[in-house]
């Protein structure tokens, strides 16, 4: 395997003070965030969606074995079998399997067994984990591959966020029918989340408590 290096030639060095606006002009952007849960049916061309999962694949990762794959869906049919699934799996969810402590966590937020933007929004991204990649031929372990396609996530949401579209992340328990209905049912990948992403609809909303974050001294402190 070769060691080749390369010079590092695309860095942009700013001076201080743009760099303390270029990080306040982030900060308020990625404060417009939210996570929705109304969509609406507007159609996304499909070379945004392409812009973005090429984002999130230039995240850090182990080795570099990118240990990721990304489904993208717009077909209406695969929508409604991931709704149904993810539906059935909510009402087991929602009528007791959570616990007491976890439903009265998420009353708040007003959420319930009943996904329609699972269809209604106009991509679903359905993201994998891979414990091995292909090396010509030789399977090869990969490394923190839980900690890299949660940075790739991370990426994604960003990018679909700056791009100018409403994300809502989705994690049913367990998720082994996303491999089913998305064709990756293998023992080398697992479902990590599903990411809906499109425009919001006219009557979206936020739930208040979403708009509580913590202060910065009680998520850092310097040292």
């Amino acid at each position: 395997m070769s060691n080749e290096h390369i010079p590092l030639n695309d860095f942009i060095e700013y001076s201080q003070d743009e760099m303390l606006a270029r990080a306040q002009e982030n900060y308020q952007q990625v404060k417009r965030r939210h996570s929705i849960r109304k969509f609406s049916e507007r159609p996304v061309p499909q070379a945004i969606i392409e812009q973005c999962i090429l984002a999130a694949g230039t995240a850090p990762n182990g080795a570099n074995h990118q240990p990721w794959h990304f489904v993208a869906i717009k077909s209406p049919e695969v929508k409604a079998q991931i709704r149904q699934q993810a539906e059935a799996l909510e009402q087991a969810f929602y009528a007791g399997r959570a616990g007491e402590e976890w439903l009265n966590a998420l009353k708040p937020l007003g959420t319930n067994a009943n996904k329609p933007y699972l269809e209604h929004a106009p991509w679903l991204i359905a993201i994998f984990s891979q414990k091995r990649k292909e090396d010509e031929g030789e399977q090869k372990t990969n490394y923190y591959v839980h900690e890299s396609v949660g940075i790739a996530t991370g990426f994604l949401i960003q990018a679909l966020h700056h791009a100018g579209l409403a994300t809502l992340t989705h994690t049913p328990k367990p998720m082994s029918f996303l491999s089913k209905i998305c064709g990756r049912d293998n023992d080398n990948e697992r479902p990590y989340m599903l990411i809906i992403a499109g425009y919001p609809a006219d009557d979206a909303t936020v739930p208040v408590h979403a708009l509580d974050k913590k202060a910065l001294h009680d998520i850092c402190e310097f040292i």
